[in-house]
């Protein structure tokens, strides 16, 4: 008797169902997962444009170096508060000319304060992106090796006590060392010292006036930010200095 031939199920095989169950699934997934990535893409371009603009924290800051090495301490403020603060910013044209004026009536401000007390041999200022810089040399205000403030060095300070008595604008306060290693009980190496300097300026001047702590913010760079070429006994001596940064109105603490 011969045998009757089964013939093949209609339809896909009973796997593709599952399959095609399986690839369906993992669509709608992906779907989800790109719909809740989405960004507001005209409010990123407006945040890019804005940094482009004002070189926040990339272009024209004084001493600008890789935070992960950077020895800073804030006067009480939040700093992702400030770095929010400064992505809301964004500005038109006419307030970034305003900016530009502002700055150049701050450094007007500035060096006639240092001509009027005869400090412009001690004291130089030149202004930047985010305000005004003021640069005192180490031999004015230290020892060498040390933090603490010589009693020469006090009227200097006093005199910078009084031009910020009469502005509103935020500080920072940078210390800077030369190359030359440092390894003393006090300061390991030439981040503590740097950070230490800076952090006695800054409570000389609060402790010389009316000032709010939040104000100001201190930052030790060591060696990492020299002006000149460590090469020479003159040029170790300019890149020991102590720099302050009166920012700009518009700018908080970066």
């Amino acid at each position: 008797m011969k045998r009757r031939e089964k013939k093949p199920p209609k339809g896909s095989p009973a796997w593709m169902t599952t399959y095609s169950d399986m690839i369906t699934l993992l669509l709608v997934f992906f779907v989800l997962l790109f719909s809740m990535s989405q960004i507001d893409v005209a409010r990123f371009e407006a945040i890019a444009e804005s940094f482009r603009n004002r070189n926040v924290l990339f272009d024209g800051s004084p001493s600008t170096i890789d935070f992960e090495h950077s020895y800073e301490s804030s006067g009480g403020r939040d700093q992702d508060e400030f770095s929010e603060l400064a992505k809301e910013n964004l500005f038109d044209e006419d307030q970034l000319a305003q900016n530009q004026k502002s700055l150049e009536e701050l450094l007007a401000e500035v060096e006639g304060f240092l001509e009027e007390h005869q400090l412009q041999d001690v004291i130089s200022a030149n202004r930047t992106d985010q305000g005004v810089v003021l640069i005192l040399q180490e031999r004015i205000l230290f020892d060498t090796a040390e933090a603490v403030i010589k009693p020469e060095g006090e009227p200097f300070l006093d005199k910078v006590a009084l031009l910020l008595s009469n502005i509103p604008n935020y500080v920072r306060v940078e210390g800077h060392t030369d190359n030359r290693p440092i390894s003393t009980e006090q300061f390991p190496s030439n981040w503590e010292l740097s950070g230490a300097r800076a952090s006695s300026v800054i409570r000389y001047i609060i402790d010389s006036g009316d000032f709010a702590e939040e104000r100001f913010i201190s930052s030790g760079y060591g060696d990492t930010q020299p002006i000149v070429p460590n090469n020479s006994s003159e040029n170790w001596q300019k890149n020991r200095r102590v720099e302050i940064i009166i920012l700009e109105l518009s700018q908080g603490l970066d």
